[in-house]
């Protein structure tokens, strides 16, 4: 009896571990672990996968997912191709582009943001078109200097003598109505509104022509290589991240964004979402059927052409090389956005 007895607990037990095994319980014993770094500190622009991490997306996907956030005084780019980090959020394609240039072992393989947010700001009645903005002083970081005023010197004729440096203090433009300063759509813009009392004009580069994607997810070509399974499930949950962090509720997103920053106020993320929708930042032109993260040859051909003409690339880099198309423009998510 003794004996019998503990073969039905060693059958129920069994029969236990097995359903253990199979609920989502037990499946998270078994993530992939994933570290992916941002390039400055938490905020709404990195929203999309935030909200993953919150809402469990990533989970759902077989991902533990630990975000590590850039800063002023952190290079997360250059823990990717050592190792230290399976993704990072780069800031433009023209990131990617360097990449190849320099023999750097990593690709893109989503580009999470349709438009650049890059912006040109002025005061009201200052500027009605952005060749206007010619005529005023600029004030430009030595970052932009090196990207898009190239692209607005060869392509509107701006002129490098009106610029002055961009410190990334509103002081100097609130001062100055003769002035015109770089930004983000998605921030400065509040900063002018919360500190100087007006609202400027806003110029989003992107809708002029500077058509680089924005907030890529690069990785290792070695881990596209020995494990897709893992970058097609990132690229796919941080998708569906970005849905619902800019079309349902973002809030558990922007709590996890509140602890990591804890200077990010509630004003700004709602402000910084309503602007990514306003402009379709990050679900537009191809995304709308391709499905956020949509990259395209033609896209990035024209983009670099226009670099090149502008004398930012080098025309003998083989850019096909930056990006991959293999875990994009599935339509992954499509269903999400509101009707």
């Amino acid at each position: 009896m003794q004996f019998i007895r503990c073969m039905r607990i060693a059958a129920v037990a069994g029969a236990l571990a097995g359903i253990l095994a199979a609920s989502p319980g037990a499946r998270a014993q078994t993530l992939d672990k994933v570290r992916f770094g941002t390039n400055w500190v938490a905020e709404a622009e990195h929203g999309g996968y935030y909200q993953a991490v919150a809402d469990g997306t990533y989970r759902k996907y077989g991902l533990d997912v630990e975000i590590v956030s850039g800063g002023p005084n952190v290079n997360n780019r250059l823990l990717l191709p050592v190792g230290k980090l399976d993704f990072f959020m780069s800031a433009n394609s023209l990131q990617s582009f360097d990449a190849v240039e320099q023999n750097i072992p990593t690709i893109a393989v989503a580009a999470s943001f349709q438009k650049d947010p890059q912006v040109l700001l002025a005061h009201p009645g200052k500027a009605k078109k952005l060749e206007d903005l010619k005529k005023l002083t600029l004030l430009v970081s030595k970052e932009g200097i090196a990207s898009y005023f190239q692209w607005l010197k060869a392509d509107y004729g701006f002129d490098e003598a009106k610029v002055k440096p961009y410190t990334f203090n509103p002081q100097p433009f609130l001062a100055d109505p003769n002035t015109a300063m770089q930004g983000y759509v998605t921030s400065e813009p509040f900063a002018i509104e919360t500190q100087g009392k007006f609202k400027p004009e806003i110029f989003l580069l992107a809708d002029h022509g500077f058509n680089s994607y924005s907030t890529l997810i690069e990785t290792r070509r070695d881990l596209v290589e020995k494990n897709p399974s893992l970058v097609q499930r990132f690229v796919d949950a941080s998708a569906i991240g970005w849905y619902n962090y800019i079309y349902g509720d973002s809030r558990p997103g922007n709590e996890l964004i509140k602890k990591q920053n804890p200077e990010m106020t509630d004003a700004l993320l709602t402000y910084s979402i309503a602007k990514m929708k306003e402009y379709g930042i990050v679900d537009s032109g191809d995304a709308v059927k391709l499905g956020i993260g949509a990259m395209t040859d033609a896209r990035m051909k024209d983009f670099f052409d226009k670099m090149v003409r502008a004398g930012v690339v080098k025309a003998n880099i083989d850019y096909r090389k930056a990006y991959t198309l293999q875990f994009v423009n599935k339509g992954v998510g499509v269903e999400l956005r509101p009707k």
